[in-house]
């Protein structure tokens, strides 16, 4: 049957003759076959070497096809539960659906469902069977995918206030490289809401001819305008998620230029732009929740008085057009904030050792408040995401608003967590707390999210266009809910009298037993130091979390084999708290004893694993 089935599909590419590279990614394709191009041309070009000229026959072309679909781990797992080794029935199937795939209550119509859906052949299909092809197609669907594929909707509670969630933030979101002289580019802004980021950063100065410039101030990074980051912002903000964008500005502009920037604003986003508080209500205990905010951009900036008397204020109220509040709030980054970072400037020939260069530090200032000034325009617009200076713990319990947050260097916040961490936590638990990173990172590093989301801060602003282990669980952490950018924190860290701690879990372990067997590989990214598609892969499972639950495990190397690496080990972990682990699979190919060579990695929050 599958002979026949196989002969159907191809026959008509073959009936003039056979044929060359192009025409097996074709046929191929034609067959849904994922295939990764280098393997098939080394593949291709094995088949070549053993006949003249540059096309294959049909023989060639069956085998092309079993070495890059036909993994002997399926047609193992196959075999062991279909009666006669060539179709799988639907009671069969069902019995693997219970018992690999832990899918207790299966029945005749997921098998159904099932065969319906990935079984190629019409003649095993009507009879509710499924063969080999059907099997494998299946293996290899989302629906196998080690991602949970409820948690690829938007599943959780959603009508909670703002600060009982994990979101999405994005650091100098302008950036494409380094703080110093890198570009600054509008497709920074693109790419973050199109990874389903909801906290957007606007470094915003003052620009010739009265328009407002973002850029990375005091640096040789290169300029945009603001309204041209508004205009991308209006067109992409909701494209990967219907939930609240905030936009946190960064505001070193003039008041002349600020009411430009609120204007922009204004016009730009209409009805986007969140300008009035919902219902009209300015007394409020909690803030809105992101349902209740859908479709709406909120401003993040600092602002002068409270909601109330901002609507009660006037076009006529000309009285108020500015008011002054001391220039340490009118930043948001204080203590280390990237404003102050000099130009890189090359020491004088006489001090130079090699090649060095060195930053000049910025001159000693006297700690004394200044007097900075907000335009009411602008103002008028931050309505639940208020920017207030940290001060201390305790002053914001005692004084802090539910719609003022804080943005706290991760420096300072790093002392937090070791030292205050249940203080923290209960800070987090009632303000949204924004941490960002060092203004010294000038390679625009990034340093571990993990520790402060084990805090419960919610805005982990992250610089997005640096690779790396952090980015890589930002990404991961964030494919939760249906990559809406907004992922529900844990009861533990939204409970105002909670006495959970990253160090003392105490009662609120719930403590999880997981076991990983690692079975294969298929089509792994070759070495680039391999002539063909070789590579000397291993694994490396690793676990994020509270600090008791870190942990690593690393597999044997599998030699000079990409395509079909095989190493059946099984790996065991106890997470004691996995609301907030993560887990990451990284492959990388082993060079020498010391020197590895990244080839990939999957990075997922352990709650989100798919048993089976």
């Amino acid at each position: 049957i599958s002979h026949t089935w196989f002969w159907s599909v191809i026959q008509d590419d073959f009936k003039n003759g056979n044929v060359d590279l192009d025409g097996c990614i074709k046929l191929l394709g034609k067959m849904q076959v994922y295939f990764d191009q280098t393997h098939l041309k080394h593949i291709f070009k094995k088949t070549l070497d053993r006949q003249v000229g540059q096309l294959i026959n049909v023989d060639d072309f069956k085998a092309i096809y079993r070495a890059i679909v036909h993994r002997t781990e399926f047609h193992d797992l196959f075999r062991s539960y279909s009666p006669d080794g060539k179709v799988l029935p639907d009671t069969q199937l069902i019995k693997f659906l219970i018992k690999e795939q832990f899918q207790t209550e299966a029945n005749e119509t997921n098998a159904f469902e099932i065969i319906s859906k990935y079984e190629p052949i019409d003649e095993v299909r009507k009879k509710k069977q499924m063969s080999l092809e059907g099997f494998i197609r299946y293996m290899i669907s989302e629906e196998c995918s080690i991602f949970k594929s409820q948690h690829k909707t938007i599943y959780q509670d959603m009508d909670q206030p703002l600060s009982d969630y994990f979101i999405s933030s994005s650091h100098n979101t302008y950036l494409m490289s380094d703080q110093l002289m890198g570009p600054s580019d509008l497709w920074g802004y693109i790419s973050a809401l199109l990874k389903g980021c909801r906290c957007l950063e606007i470094d915003c100065w003052d620009g010739p001819k009265n328009e407002p410039i973002v850029y990375h101030g005091h640096t040789l990074t290169s300029k945009i305008q603001f309204c041209s980051v508004i205009r991308v912002i209006d067109k992409y903000a909701f494209s990967s998620s219907a939930y609240p964008l905030v936009l946190s500005l960064e505001n070193h502009c003039s008041t002349q230029q600020q009411k430009v920037m609120a204007a922009y604003l204004k016009d730009i986003l209409g009805d986007k732009l969140l300008f009035s508080p919902l219902g009209g209500e300015t007394e409020m205990s909690k803030l809105p929740s992101p349902e209740a905010l859908k479709f709406k951009v909120l401003v993040k900036n600092k602002k002068v008085g409270t909601i109330e008397e901002g609507m009660l204020r006037t076009d006529d109220d000309t009285a108020a057009e500015t008011e002054d509040v001391s220039e340490s709030e009118m930043s948001d980054e204080d203590e280390e904030s990237d404003a102050t970072i000099p130009i890189y400037k090359p020491r004088s020939p006489s001090k130079r050792r090699g090649d060095q260069r060195t930053a000049t530090p910025p001159p000693q200032k006297k700690s004394r408040v200044k007097k900075g000034q907000i335009a009411i325009e602008l103002s008028d617009l931050v309505i639940y995401t208020k920017s207030s200076k940290f001060v201390s713990f305790e002053h914001s319990l005692e004084n802090q608003k539910c719609y003022e947050n804080n943005s706290i260097g991760e420096s300072k916040a790093r002392k937090f967590v070791k030292h205050s961490a249940k203080q923290f936590i209960s800070h987090t638990t009632r303000f949204i707390t924004r941490i960002y990173p060092r203004g010294r990172r000038m390679t625009s590093s990034n340093y571990n999210p993990q520790e402060f989301w084990n805090v419960g801060c919610q805005m982990v602003a992250l610089n997005f266009q640096t690779q790396g282990i952090p980015m890589e669980l930002q990404h991961g952490k964030f494919l939760d809910n249906g990559g809406c950018g907004y992922v529900l924190k844990p009861e533990f860290l939204r409970d105002p009298n909670t006495t959970f701690t990253p160090q003392t879990v105490g009662g609120y372990s719930k403590p999880m037993s997981l076991s990983i067997r690692l079975i294969s590989g298929h089509q792994l990214p070759p070495s680039t130091k391999s002539k063909t598609n070789k590579a000397d892969p291993f694994v490396q499972i690793e676990i994020y979390g509270v600090p008791e639950d870190q942990g690593r495990r690393k597999s044997s190397v599998v030699k000079s084999n990409a395509l079909s690496p095989k190493w059946n080990e099984t790996f065991s972990f106890n997470i004691q708290v996995p609301e907030l682990a993560m887990i990451r699979f990284c492959v990388e190919d082993e060079l020498s004893v010391v020197n590895h060579e990244f080839l990939g990695q999957y990075t997922l929050p352990v709650m989100s694993l798919n048993t089976g």
